[in-house]
């Protein structure tokens, strides 16, 4: 009886709808784990012939074919097999060496022509802000200083009337291959060109402007409309007016990072405003009406008989405006009722006269107020 199929997709730990590439980032991962100079243990360099073979049947489309059919192309007899856990035809070996070194690895295969035109980077912008703009809304004009696209050469980097050419080191490859022997006889190793930075094109007449950069810095004003509602700390996004890229290449964004300034009076959380106002004892004793200027203007507020420090007073809809949105938040007011400190003879004679009339005892007792109470009992006498 003839033994199943190997799954060669399981051994790489991916699906069978598995793109080429996707196969090699498995492979990759797997082979710097199980390779013997990095793994010694005996089990992972069994495990490390098999990925190998395996990503060998399935990097190869007729052997892959012959997989999705049911059939096993290391098998014996199989058309066009390889011994079972070697590397066949050298292509997977050199994916070995890519998995250690890299693109430009020992086997070649360099990561190609780098292109001069790469995009850019965001740039980040604080503005501060002060509650009111916060909460409404506001429109404002800044000074943004980034690179932009420079108009004498337009990207290019070359002098008006004048073109890259083809790098004469590397004929336009952007790349330089050397032969070295090793361990393994001659291999080729690939290494960026030095004379032209990889990009396989020099500029013999720099801009005057922006020499090759294809950019410059200027100072230029944008117009930023903040959202009613925004709060500390959150970002506007420009899109496209961060900094242009090197060779003229497509610009970043901007980011306008908001500082809301602190308040006087209010504290912010969310969408509610929190205060705090004083409350003579009198008035929280008596009640009273008092004006506090809020958000949108001057607002009456009633301190009813008997009020205590503590006591919280819920406005609706006196708050902040949700961002995006027409609701919003609350106004919360805390009463603090403040004790006189100073008191002359008249004011503590008429609050001990009040005292009696409500019978309260207003005297301390030496039996409960401690040393520090006796010491002052004593000095009274």
């Amino acid at each position: 009886m003839a033994d199943a199929p190997r799954d060669y997709y399981g051994l790489l730990g991916v699906r069978k709808d598995a793109t080429p590439e996707e196969l090699k980032r498995a492979y990759r991962k797997l082979a710097r784990e199980l390779h013997p100079d990095v793994n010694p243990d005996p089990a992972a360099a069994d495990r490390f012939k098999e990925v190998t073979a395996a990503y060998e049947v399935l990097s190869d489309p007729e052997k892959r074919r012959v997989v999705d059919l049911g059939g096993d192309p290391l098998s014996q007899g199989a058309a066009g097999g390889g011994a079972a856990g070697g590397f066949g035809g050298f292509g997977g070996f050199g994916d070995v060496f890519e998995a250690f070194f890299g693109n430009g690895g020992p086997m070649g295969g360099g990561r190609g022509r780098r292109s001069r035109v790469r995009p850019g980077a965001d740039a980040l912008l604080q503005l501060s802000l002060t509650l009111d703009e916060t909460a409404f809304g506001v429109r404002r004009e800044l000074a943004v200083e980034t690179a932009v696209l420079c108009d004498t050469c337009h990207g290019q980097g070359c002098a008006p009337g004048t073109s890259p050419r083809t790098c004469a080191t590397c004929g336009g490859a952007g790349e330089i291959q050397s032969v070295q022997r090793s361990f393994l006889g001659q291999v080729m190793t690939t290494r960026a060109c030095s004379a032209c930075g990889g990009t396989g094109e020099q500029i013999p007449s720099p801009c005057p402007t922006c020499g090759t950069e294809g950019r410059v810095r200027a100072r230029r004003t944008k117009t930023v409309d903040v959202p009613a509602g925004i709060e500390h700390g959150m970002r506007i996004r420009l899109a496209g007016q961060g900094e242009v890229g090197p060779g003229g290449g497509p610009a970043g964004d901007l980011y306008i990072e908001i500082s809301e300034q602190p308040h006087d009076t209010f504290t912010r959380e969310g969408a509610d405003l929190h205060c705090t106002i004083g409350v003579p004892m009198t008035s929280a004793a008596l009640g009273s009406d008092l004006v506090l200027t809020t958000l949108d203007g001057e607002e009456k507020i009633e301190i009813r008989a008997g009020s205590q420090s503590g006591a919280v007073l819920h406005l609706r809809g006196k708050g902040v405006p949700k961002l995006r949105s027409s609701v919003r938040g609350d106004l919360y007011v805390h009463v603090e009722v403040r004790t006189p400190t100073r008191l002359d003879e008249e004011q503590e004679r008429l609050l001990r006269q009040l005292a009696d009339l409500r019978s309260e005892d207003v005297s301390v007792s030496s039996r409960n107020a401690g040393l520090f109470g006796k010491m002052r009992d004593a000095f009274r006498q």
